[in-house]
């Protein structure tokens, strides 16, 4: 799928001779410029019972699209979505590529397939998912004016009744190499999470009646926590530290002030923890414990994560739909098929 304002792009691909069964669709030159809206006119042409989403840069385990299948016919109908797990193959290039790897392995290895587990929506990942079509075309397909299609469409799949399952297999991804190419990518991300919670929150009482209780609660709690944290981190984090400056010293030591002082600790302490924890799992699943000691600098990787959410929170008023788009090619990435990490340095350069 190439966009006709692309002129580069399908110049190169009008060059290559691709062989069946791939077709190259050229869309027209229109509003708005996003993945699902190109996903949304892909599946216009496709002809499967069953389809996936790989990005350019993706490099999926080799057995991943029969072990999708094997699943999907050993399942009931209503089981509309299977999500691999995603993970940073070269998480050792950089600092901010050690968190993203930390970052996707509590998602991918804990968060998501918990929630799968307990039966509960789960916000999808924009990449590796396997779909039932026709669970998709039920469902109206992506909501091609949101920058994450992704966590959307796994909430309004489970409000439509569907499932969604983990599918034991891994993508490798490539994750930004600097913290200037991860603060666009970062903010689009959070932009989607803003808008999916506007979408979702709009009739709450609805929300509660597609999902239940305990899939209602889910989903607030998810949509809520992530974009007020995110938003809030920052800010949180600087008064915290003037209060432990400055408040303990002119403040009268009574005990209902100490007790706001103990549970705020507390309360601190908690979050820490629950931020913590899923990244020492999920670097253990995956086989990378020595990635744990960076979380040592996790509270530098939030504040980054508040102003990406500021950055979003900006550009969600002056361009709710615009694409920050991701340069890739530029990492030293692993063949999937290896135990070791490959020596050839990617030269395509795809954008997403």
């Amino acid at each position: 799928m190439l966009e006709a304002c692309d002129a580069a792009t399908v110049a190169a691909a009008a060059r290559l001779d691709l062989p069946l069964p791939y077709d190259v669709v050229v869309l027209g030159d229109g509003r708005p410029r996003t993945k699902p809206c190109a996903l949304n006119a892909a599946l216009e042409t496709a002809r499967g019972a069953l389809v996936v989403v790989f990005d350019a840069e993706d490099r999926p385990d080799p057995g991943q699209l029969r072990a999708a299948a094997a699943r999907f016919a050993a399942a009931g109908d209503d089981l509309a979505c299977l999500q691999a797990r995603l993970t940073i193959d070269h998480a050792d290039d950089a600092w901010i590529t050690r968190m993203f790897a930390l970052d996707y392995a509590a998602l991918f290895h804990c968060v998501k397939p918990g929630l799968s587990a307990l039966g509960l929506p789960v916000p999808l990942g924009g990449t590796s998912n396997h779909f039932r079509a026709a669970a998709l075309r039920h469902v109206g397909l992506w909501d091609a004016w949101n920058v994450t299609e992704d966590i959307d469409l796994g909430y309004r799949l489970a409000r439509f009744g569907f499932r969604l399952g983990s599918l034991d297999s891994d993508t490798f991804e490539e994750a930004p190499l600097t913290v200037a190419r991860w603060m666009p990518q970062r903010a689009r991300w959070l932009k989607g999470w803003m808008v999916t919670l506007i979408v979702h929150g709009r009739h709450p009482v609805r929300l509660f009646r597609d999902l239940g209780c305990r899939g209602g609660l889910s989903v607030a709690v998810s949509l809520c926590g992530t974009v007020l944290s995110c938003l809030l981190g920052a800010p949180l984090l600087a008064l915290a530290a003037a209060e432990a400056w400055w408040g303990l010293a002119f403040r009268p030591e009574t005990a209902a002030w100490w007790f706001f002082v103990a549970a705020s600790a507390a309360l601190l302490a908690g979050g820490v923890l629950a931020a913590l924890w899923p990244g020492v799992a999920g670097a253990r699943r995956m086989g990378r414990p020595d990635l744990v000691p960076w979380l040592a600098t996790l509270p530098l990787y939030l504040l980054l994560v508040s102003a990406a959410a500021w950055r979003a929170l900006f550009e969600l008023l002056r361009d709710p739909q615009g694409w920050n788009k991701t340069e890739h090619g530029l990492a030293l990435r692993r063949d999937p098929g290896r135990t070791v990490p490959a020596t050839v340095r990617n030269q395509g350069r795809p954008a997403r």
